[in-house]
């Protein structure tokens, strides 16, 4: 009963930590139905019973069990993984990753920072997101389209290199020129019926 009041904590705190970050970044209603999935039984059962409160317990739960049902429960409902984006091939029949939406990109940012700011609390610097992305990079080859990749690392590097205040400045331009370009298309597509 204590892991799982320790993981709602967790959970909670992250989440509401993405929902401050969404709203800096100009896309609050994401921020606001972040995470949901993470409290549905099949997440939240699988993450108390491996919560450690240093790391995802998905991590653990695959250490244990050699995959984890509450990630695949999760990255399949939460469009702001880049796991998600992914479809057949139209030429070879292959299953390949997609270029995520900008407003998704936007919100992997903005749970990335949560995320490290949980994870390593005090030690968190705004490079730590940065380095962690980095680092996982080997592992994610394939598995990300190049476009999303080199979209979430400029964002995280811009993070880096001038703080928090500036980086959500930058986003919340991205974001409007990204929901004008959208109302555009949507537009043409209309017209063009």
């Amino acid at each position: 009963m204590a892991k799982a009041f320790e993981h709602f904590k967790t959970i909670t705190r992250h989440r509401h930590q993405v929902i401050r970050n969404c709203f800096k970044a100009g896309i609050p209603w994401q921020g606001l139905r972040h995470d949901l999935s993470k409290y549905s039984p099949t997440e939240f059962l699988e993450g108390a019973r491996y919560w450690q409160g240093t790391r995802s317990p998905n991590d653990r739960e695959r250490e244990v069990k050699g995959y984890s049902d509450s990630w695949m429960h999760h990255k399949g409902r939460n469009r702001h993984h880049f796991e998600y984006w992914t479809d057949y091939s139209a030429k070879d029949k292959k299953i390949r990753p997609v270029e995520m939406p900008t407003r998704y990109v936007v919100e992997m940012f903005c749970d990335r920072v949560a995320a490290s700011k949980i994870y390593q609390g005090k030690a968190y610097t705004d490079q730590s997101p940065l380095t962690y992305f980095i680092n996982g990079k080997g592992r994610r080859e394939g598995m990300i389209h190049p476009a999303t990749s080199d979209k979430i690392e400029d964002y995280l590097t811009y993070l880096a290199e001038n703080g928090e205040d500036k980086a959500f400045a930058y986003l919340r331009e991205i974001i409007k020129k990204d929901k004008k370009e959208r109302k555009e298309r949507k537009k043409a597509l209309k017209n063009a019926r």
